[in-house]
């Protein structure tokens, strides 16, 4: 049986999963990142659990893992697999694929940007299956992109491409942890409904869900604290839509969860702010938050049923046919 190992690195958990040829888990796990204790003690966790699926594969399922996929926050370099930074875990240049592949004996290991690797999910067998050209965008304790574009997640020249949360949709705004102000994330992502709906409701431990039910109930307030992020979204998607002119507009993270409570008004704010561009489909995210750790899946599976360099990038299939037939974001096997 060829199976793959799929691990996406949270800012505080882990998710895992062995996975068989035909897309089926075998196995599902998931563990802290233990990011109290510092990122050397982030890094042995990913290892750590790296090796115990591994070792599952081997004693349950037949044998070890023919390859492994690994979606992480921040900024990597997925030509040469290091995690360049991350705020949340701490750690910085690590060269992880290199140490994943060496734990698990030497398998080919795929890297890949948390978000993108969900892009990549959405796009092959989620949300946008079949879609030529979409915008994946995750709303959650920050807001984050995935462009596809011509059968692959497109990563940008840098590594940063996607980056809609630092789109500064209010000039003069609040401050963003990237340095600049009125970024899109300080207005629309979950943490910062979050806050406004703790600031006017008087609730320290308000969250944006509990914004969103209030909304549903009726609260003026709520209410207000939504037209706020909903509005800055619909700016933010506005300029993505000129700039890239994706047909489909997949929106997931925590945010999402509020359904039409969302989607409904942003549609229509984003149809009010449009001239001559022509509407996004904006729909919900299919797979929740197991969109990148099945990313990663396919990332592997890549390495395995295409041949592609371990880079962590879906390309184009060269013997697939024009964009016209098959897309070439959905592989022949499927994963």
């Amino acid at each position: 049986m060829t199976h793959v190992l799929a691990l996406d690195v949270g800012g505080t958990g882990m998710k895992a999963a062995l996975v068989a040829a035909d897309g089926t888990p075998l196995h599902q796990a998931r563990r802290p990142t233990g990011r109290e204790h510092g990122p050397d003690a982030v890094v042995a966790a990913v290892l750590d659990f790296a090796a115990d699926l591994a070792e599952e594969a081997r004693t349950r399922h037949g044998g070890p893992p023919a390859a492994a996929g690994v979606a992480v926050p921040g900024t990597l370099d997925e030509r040469s697999g290091t995690a360049v930074f991350s705020a949340n875990l701490g750690w910085r240049d690590v060269p992880l694929r290199r140490l994943l592949s060496e734990r698990l004996g030497g398998v080919p290991v795929a890297l890949g940007h948390d978000v993108r690797s969900g892009g990549v999910a959405e796009g092959r067998i989620g949300a946008g299956r079949g879609v030529d050209r979409f915008l994946f965008v995750a709303l959650g304790t920050g807001i984050a992109g995935a462009i596809g574009i011509g059968g692959r997640i497109e990563a940008g020249a840098h590594g940063y491409g996607g980056e809609v949360g630092h789109v500064v949709v209010r000039p003069g705004g609040p401050p963003c942890g990237c340095g600049a102000r009125g970024c899109l994330e300080t207005l629309a992502s979950a943490s910062a409904v979050g806050r406004a709906w703790a600031a006017a409701s008087g609730d320290p431990a308000a969250d944006a869900a509990a914004c969103a039910r209030a909304v549903e109930a009726g609260d003026p307030a709520a209410a207000e604290v939504w037209r706020t992020a909903v509005d800055a979204l619909a700016d933010g998607l506005v300029l993505c839509q000129s700039l890239l002119d994706p047909s489909t507009v997949i929106v997931g993270g925590g945010l999402a969860g509020a359904g039409e409570t969302l989607l409904g008004p942003l549609r229509a704010a984003v149809a009010e702010r449009l001239t001559f561009q022509v509407p996004p489909v904006i729909v919900a995210a299919a797979l929740g938050d197991g969109a990148a750790c099945l990313g990663a899946g396919l990332l592997a599976r890549d390495l395995l049923d295409r041949g592609l360099p371990a880079d962590g990038l879906p390309g184009p299939d060269p013997s697939a046919p024009a964009p016209h037939g098959r897309d070439p974001l959905t592989p022949e096997v499927t994963a």
